[in-house]
C-alpha cells in the first residue's frame, strides 16, 4: 500500500460532494477484511517507530513537530474505535487525546477557539481531538446556537487558527467519517438490545438523527470553507469499520513519513561512555 496514494484518494478537492461518497465504498483500498486486519497491525509497527522517533526528536533534538488528528462524525461513526484500535496501539507516553464536550460557563466566557488552543499537542506528541471545534460550525449551526454572522466569522476563524498551528509545526489531519443513516442506525439499535452496550446510548442520538439532512449540509460547508492546501479534510467511509480504521492510520503514516523524524544523535561520548559502563 502507498500511504500517500490514500491521502489523494480520500482527500475533499475543488467540487467535492459529500451525497457522491458511497459509505460502503472502501477508496485506496482493494483487500477484503482479512487483509484489512493484517495491514493495520503491519501498519502498526511502522506507526509505533515513527511516533519513538516524533517523541525523541523532540525530547533530545529539540524539533518542533506534532500531528494533530481532527475526528469528526456523527454518532456512533467509529470514532472511539479509531482512538483505541489505531492511535491506542501506539505508546501512550506519546499521544494526547482531548474529547471535547459541551463548553462549560467558562469556556464560553471566551472565544470559541480558546479552549481548543490549549489542547494542541506538544512537540514530539500525535494529539487527537475526539470532536472538536469543528462542532461550533456543525451543531452550532444545525441548532441556531450562535447568530448566522458569528457562525460565518468561525469558518476564516478556525483557517487562520489551522495555519498559524502548522507554521508552528503541526500537521494536521482532518477525517470526516462517514456512515450511511441505515447503518447508524443500526448501531444505535444494537447498543439498544445489548445491555453491555446500553451505557453508550444517549437518546438525545436519535434527536440528532432527524436532523441529518441539515448535519450533512453544514459538514459540506465545513468542506468547502475549511478544506485547505495546509489542512486538509479527508472524508473516509465508515460503514466498514475495519477499513475506516486502516484508512486513518495510513494517513496518520503519511504525515509522519511527511515529517520524518530521525534518531537524535547522542550529546556525549558514546564509546567513552561504554568503557565508564563497563567499568563501573
Amino acid at each position: 500500500m502507498n500511504a500517500h496514494a490514500w491521502t489523494r484518494t480520500l482527500q475533499v478537492s475543488e467540487g467535492f460532494r459529500l451525497a457522491d461518497v458511497d459509505p460502503e465504498s472502501k477508496p485506496g483500498y482493494h483487500g477484503h477484511k482479512a487483509d484489512g486486519a493484517r495491514d493495520l497491525a503491519a501498519g502498526l509497527d511502522e506507526l509505533n517507530l515513527l511516533q519513538e522517533r516524533l517523541f525523541a526528536e523532540s525530547r533530545v533534538g529539540k524539533a518542533q513537530d506534532s500531528v494533530l488528528l481532527v475526528l469528526q462524525a456523527m454518532d456512533s461513526a467509529g470514532k472511539g474505535g479509531i482512538v483505541r484500535h489505531v492511535v491506542g496501539g501506539v505508546d501512550p507516553q506519546g499521544v494526547a487525546l482531548a474529547a471535547f464536550k459541551a463548553p462549560t460557563a467558562e469556556e464560553r466566557s471566551h472565544d470559541f477557539l480558546w479552549r481548543i488552543a490549549k489542547r494542541l499537542p506538544e512537540p514530539g506528541f500525535i494529539g487527537v481531538f475526539d470532536r472538536s471545534h469543528y462542532e461550533d460550525v456543525l451543531i452550532g449551526r444545525v441548532r441556531s446556537l450562535a447568530p448566522a454572522e458569528e457562525i460565518e466569522r468561525r469558518y476564516d476563524a478556525i483557517n487562520a487558527f489551522e495555519a498559524d498551528a502548522a507554521a508552528a509545526g503541526t500537521r494536521i489531519v482532518k477525517v470526516m467519517l462517514h456512515i450511511s443513516r441505515d447503518e447508524q442506525k443500526a448501531r444505535l439499535m444494537e447498543r439498544l438490545e445489548r445491555p453491555d452496550k446500553h451505557w453508550k446510548y444517549n437518546p438525545g442520538d436519535v434527536d440528532e438523527r432527524m436532523l441529518w439532512d441539515q448535519y450533512m449540509a453544514a459538514y459540506q460547508t465545513v468542506f468547502e470553507r475549511t478544506s485547505t492546501e495546509i489542512a486538509p479534510w479527508h472524508v473516509v467511509p465508515a460503514n466498514a469499520k475495519w477499513y475506516a480504521r486502516l484508512a486513518v492510520q495510513e494517513l496518520l503514516l503519511a504525515a509522519l513519513e511527511d515529517i520524518d523524524p530521525q534518531w537524535p544523535a547522542a550529546d556525549y561520548d558514546v564509546e567513552a561512555e561504554k568503557k565508564r559502563l563497563a567499568a563501573s
